[in-house]
């Protein structure tokens, strides 16, 4: 099977028979249920880009009210919950922006919400998940399953996984659907991967809506399990030392078997990019953009400065902007 050049093989296909796909339908109910709670953020014409062959439109998630896309799948899952079910609370486990996005679609709802954070979590993203009243677990690397398991035992709360749940995914999706709205001529869309829901939802409205369109994550390449699992058509299990090596550090997480298995169906590849590109991304976008990116978040325009990318009109994700102010400035520096 090709896509837009690029085999597929048919066990890659064979593969996604295993879970139910989200579908348009599901990201289209999602838009509707959320669309009260988030910012219907604008594509942004990066003239300054320069490239003629690829014009580029950034789609600034950095400007949801937690900084990053997250809020759209917490709003989802959690606004799906039955309300009995609701009142019980919720738990989530995160590095930052989706412990964020579950605290404040929390505090919307009137809920009580317990975060479980890795100790090595930039401290300005521990403190805005503190200050939308979450409490606020902390736990040793690798361990953040475990540990918010435990507080779902003792708490009785829901756990709302950070992108692996269809509503999650279909909530990310809402920006696949923004984006063929705004620029139904889309040629190419690049999305940072990681555990994969972003990439899964938008993924899933570009096929269904812009069919001609190609898909293209982008990883870093000290966590590019997602390129070398799509390469050899299973998941594979990169250490949580190897991974936390980038400064992409909303990018550390693996893929589960049912984002992996959208992945296998709405990506047309993986891009991945250097330290150097990503903090040269970040640079840039706060320079020309006047935007405000965390690395995580800039992945999207490194691959696009790295000039691998097709040509074609061409979106960009940037998915969030909750970078530590020290880090932002030695980077600008």
């Amino acid at each position: 099977m090709t896509r837009h050049g690029i085999t597929i093989s048919a066990r890659c296909v064979r593969q996604t028979e295993r879970v139910r796909l989200v579908t348009i339908d599901d990201v289209e109910e999602a838009a509707a249920r959320v669309r009260a709670f988030i910012v219907r953020t604008p594509l942004l014409r990066a003239a300054w880009a320069g490239d003629d062959d690829r014009p580029l439109w950034i789609k600034p998630e950095s400007l949801q009210a937690i900084g990053a896309f997250k809020v759209r799948g917490a709003f989802n899952a959690i606004g799906r919950l039955d309300e009995s079910v609701r009142t019980r609370g919720v738990v989530a486990y995160s590095s930052g922006n989706h412990a964020q996005a579950v605290a404040h679609a929390a505090a919307v709802f009137g809920i009580p919400a317990h975060i479980v954070m890795p100790r090595e979590t930039p401290e300005v993203k521990v403190a805005a998940t503190r200050g939308h009243g979450a409490e606020v677990v902390l736990c040793d690397a690798g361990q953040r399953e475990r540990v918010a398991a435990e507080v779902v035992e003792e708490t009785g709360g829901v756990l709302i996984p950070p992108f692996d749940h269809p509503d999650v995914i279909a909530g990310q999706g809402t920006i696949g659907l923004e984006i063929a709205e705004d620029l139904p001529t889309v040629e190419n869309v690049l999305v940072p991967v990681s555990g994969g829901g972003l990439a899964s939802g938008i993924g899933t409205a570009i096929r269904a809506l812009c069919p001609d369109a190609r898909v293209i994550g982008v990883e870093p390449e000290l966590a590019s399990d997602t390129a070398q699992g799509l390469r050899v058509g299973h998941r594979v299990d990169w250490s949580i030392e190897d991974r936390n090596r980038t400064i992409a550090d909303g990018l550390r997480s693996q893929p589960s078997e049912l984002t992996f298995a959208h992945l296998q169906a709405v990506l047309d590849g993986v891009v991945t990019v250097t330290e150097n590109e990503i903090r040269a991304a970040v640079r840039e976008l706060a320079i020309r953009a006047h935007l405000v990116s965390e690395p995580s978040g800039a992945v999207a325009f490194a691959a696009y400065r790295q000039g691998s990318t097709p040509v074609g009109r061409t979106v960009m994700v940037l998915s969030g902007g909750n970078i530590d102010p020290a880090l932002l400035q030695e980077i600008l520096a």
